[in-house]
């Protein structure tokens, strides 16, 4: 079954006004290391970090683009969303060489040609999972860890899987870091999921397969969302949302053209 419309404040609207936001989730092979020598991002240094008011540049963040943005966009509604966004300290997930750039609604390279979405698609993202203070997580792609984070200041338990080693064991230190007990990190192969700690009421994916993998289909709770984006590499990507049944059947909400790195399998 295929819905059009999308609840929790985000609507029709997004649709009409975010044809084109997810150029923005994904920069070219080169994007964001030509942006950064664009802008001078590789030239900030300690000191400059030191004058950062960091609070203040999330406060605005959560602000400008999330609960009130000012380009015409839906706001994200949920409190328990909009809180975690304005605790969890973005720039501690970023390189430090860009730390300064944490804060603006823009992806940003992370290394290993991966990259941290803009902050407006990690809200709304943890939006459509519908989170409660119970549930256990599962997170495809740990990447920068921010979005575990996220997750880690509403759910009960994250767990998250990166296929790229020194990248996921990267983000498992910054976790760790930043005083995230909850959440669980593995290094694997994420099509997969992680069956025996199935099922999950959520399932949270932040890179695109070209299909929609049965085996995470399979390990979610009867109620649970999977929210992923789905399409091939170059080509049209899609934000779903599919939300399990009772009788095993899913419902699919379609919400915006997005573009992510591609879902990464094992060889």
């Amino acid at each position: 079954m295929t819905r059009i419309s999308v609840g929790g404040g985000v609507g029709k609207s997004l649709r009409r006004l975010y044809v084109g936001l997810g150029h923005r989730s994904r920069p070219g092979i080169l994007g964001v290391a030509a942006a950064a020598a664009a802008v001078g991002l590789a030239g900030c240094t300690a000191s400059a970090q030191e004058a950062v008011d960091f609070a203040e540049l999330r406060r605005r963040m959560v602000r400008d683009t999330i609960s009130e943005p000012r380009d015409g966009r839906p706001p994200v509604l949920d409190v328990s969303v909009i809180d975690a966004m304005g605790k969890v300290e973005r720039h501690l997930f970023v390189p430090e060489d860009i730390r300064e750039w944490a804060y603006r609604d823009s992806p940003l390279g992370i290394g290993w040609r991966q990259t941290i979405s803009q902050p407006y698609i990690v809200a709304l993202m943890t939006e459509l999972a519908e989170p409660d203070p119970e549930d256990k997580v599962l997170e495809i792609g740990t990447g920068s860890g921010y979005q575990a984070a996220v997750l880690a200041e509403i759910v009960d338990r994250v767990y998250t899987i990166e296929i790229v080693e020194p990248l996921g064991l990267r983000a498992a230190a910054a976790l760790d870091a930043a005083g995230y007990k909850n959440v669980t990190t593995r290094i694997g192969d994420g099509y997969l999921g992680w069956p025996e700690q199935a099922p999950f009421d959520a399932i949270v994916v932040t890179a695109a397969p070209d299909h929609v993998p049965q085996p995470l289909v399979d390990q979610l709770a009867v109620g649970g969302r999977l929210v992923l984006p789905v399409g091939p590499d170059g080509g049209r990507q899609e934000l779903q949302v599919l939300e399990k049944q009772a009788d095993g059947s899913l419902e699919r909400t379609r919400v915006i053209p997005v573009r992510f790195v591609p879902l990464t399998r094992s060889r």
